[in-house]
């Protein structure tokens, strides 16, 4: 069996308010064209197939798109939610769909797999939607959470409290009280969680739960293959146990990620191979550092001129109008900090700083102190509001 893992799609998401959505139709493109290629017997999406609750409408017509698609193309496709979906939302026609397609997002189906059939006889897939300890243990199969659970379903922390990975132990076993009834069986699950060992970026969001939000890998040995989500890193946990990781950067701070869908051969005996398939790159994203006039005219900086951009300044002193003179070497810079050399900060008290400038200077000059120059838009409000309250005082 020939199986496509990915995870972590996030449609609707922006990146510093750019649009991020026909990149994603791109990688639906992609997507699509490497099951034809590799003829893929089933795409695992691990979760986080939307980045919230309720997505725009865009978002919902692309994941459409993306499943009617792939079962054109003559796959089978099992997904599950994560974190950032609403379960019920996404999982609402999944009793509708095409028996090729399968949107697990019920925590009390865990144990009933999806087969899918090879020549070398059924693979059981077994799909873990995100669990959320506080609500997934009233739902898991398996013994009465408030009862024993030898296999340590609680927390310790409290009666009423419970883990991610007490959460994901009980998961697992209502998968192995299937697989026992399958002794010898291929197996697959997907689960959405925060295995530990694994390395997180800044795009991701918590889902610790009184700061303890790993689960060991452990859990899933003798598991065929274990396809994981919520991590955006492509990364190994152990051979058995990755992360494909998101097709596309939502965070500078995986500006140097390689993105990857993984390709999973499983044979009669377990694992063949795994292999990544880069992901085409609409755009790529650099971090790049030195003063403004360096920024604006050193030929090493050119081959960034197309890419996202999160520029930090090293001038003495935040230059005015930073981004919007920076956008003219770069027009999709998007991020903006003010590193000064050490000791090269301005001593001087407020008042001496704002001294001889004009309300709406200094309140343009907070912004781009904290975040990044002003809009024209922002400014127009800056300048209402600053307008506002001087003909309130006046009238007072």
């Amino acid at each position: 069996m020939l199986a496509l893992h990915t995870s972590d799609w996030h449609l609707g998401r922006g990146l510093h308010g750019h649009d991020l959505l026909p990149a994603q139709a791109a990688f639906v493109d992609h997507l699509v064209e490497v099951v034809r290629a590799e003829s893929v017997d089933v795409v695992l999406i691990s979760g986080d197939v939307h980045d919230r609750a309720i997505p725009p409408v865009r978002a919902l017509e692309l994941f459409d798109e993306a499943l009617s698609r792939l079962r054109d193309a003559g796959t089978r496709v099992v997904a599950i939610s994560g974190n950032h979906d609403a379960a019920r939302r996404l999982g609402d026609k999944s009793g509708l769909l095409d028996p090729r397609i399968r949107i697990r997002t019920d925590p009390a189906a865990v144990g009933v797999p999806v087969v899918v059939e090879d020549a070398d006889g059924p693979v059981r897939i077994y799909a873990i939607p995100y669990l959320e300890p506080a609500t997934a243990n009233t739902l898991l199969p398996g013994p009465d959470p408030g009862g024993p659970d030898p296999g340590g379903g609680r927390d310790p922390a409290g009666a009423t409290s419970f883990s991610q990975a007490a959460t994901m132990r009980r998961a697992m076993r209502a998968v192995r009280v299937d697989l026992d009834g399958h002794p010898g069986a291929r197996s697959v699950v997907l689960a959405h969680a925060w295995i530990t060992g694994g390395a997180g970026s800044d795009s991701e969001r918590d889902i610790s739960v009184g700061g303890v939000g790993n689960v060991p890998s452990s859990l899933f040995d003798g598991i065929t293959y274990t396809a994981l989500g919520h991590l955006h890193r492509p990364q190994v946990i152990t051979p058995a146990v990755r992360y494909s990781g998101s097709p596309m950067a939502f965070s500078f701070s995986e500006a140097a990620d390689r993105k990857t869908s993984l390709l999973v051969d499983i044979g009669r005996d377990g694992i063949r191979a795994v292999r990544g398939v880069a992901v085409p790159t609409e755009r790529r994203m650099a971090v790049l550092r030195g003063t403004l006039n360096e920024l604006l005219t050193a030929a090493r900086f050119a081959a960034h001129e197309g890419d996202f951009v999160s520029a930090v300044l090293t001038d003495p002193v935040r230059p005015g109008d930073a981004m919007a003179t920076l956008q003219r070497r770069f027009p999709h810079a998007l991020r903006l900090a003010h590193e000064p050399p050490a000791g090269a900060g301005d001593d001087r008290s407020f008042g001496e700083r704002t001294r001889g400038r004009t309300d709406l200077e200094i309140a343009t000059a907070f912004v781009a102190h904290v975040r990044d120059d002003p809009s024209p838009r922002e400014r127009a409000l800056l300048t209402d509001a600053l307008d506002a309250a001087r003909i309130a005082e006046e009238a007072a």
